[in-house]
């Protein structure tokens, strides 16, 4: 079992990872400080290692997702006064981040992170199963209707 004087909820993690471009993903400013380490330090990590992180664990924002991102998430508006689009960390890209950070702190909050991923992954697909099957019941019951008004 994790032993840990810091407490991170994994709902509070949860509550960071924002959909961009299709991919649920830790914006770099927010995976540094679960992390334990400044923004800066996590991207000079990361820009020292750039082979570990292809696009798909790791993407750079445009400026348009910049300000979306500001607009829509308050703990992110000292990211507008930043003249560096910050950078997007998928699942994999926040588990590599850990691994070259390779700090106890890191490697500690990296399971939370994936547990934050995985309860996301599974609510989506709890979500998806329950749409699906209220199509059915309502195609059920529009076919039910039909034989009703015949």
């Amino acid at each position: 079992m994790v032993k840990s004087k810091t407490i991170v909820k994994v709902g509070t993690i949860q509550n960071r990872i924002l959909l961009i471009r299709g991919e649920k993903v830790i914006i770099d400013s927010d995976l540094a400080e679960f992390y334990g380490v400044s923004t800066k330090v996590l991207n000079q990590a990361v820009r020292r290692n750039k082979e570990r992180f292809p696009e798909d664990f790791m993407f750079q924002l445009n400026k348009k997702e910049k300000v979306e991102v500001v607009t829509h998430c308050d703990h992110l508006e000292r990211l507008k006064f930043s003249s560096v689009n910050p950078l997007a960390f998928t699942e994999h890209g926040a588990l590599m981040a850990a691994s070259i950070l390779n700090s106890a702190r890191a490697v500690e909050l990296s399971l939370f992170i994936v547990w934050a991923f995985v309860a996301l992954r599974r609510a989506v697909s709890e979500h998806r199963e329950l749409s699906r099957k209220i199509s059915q019941l309502e195609r059920r019951l529009a076919d039910h209707d039909g034989h009703i008004l015949v």
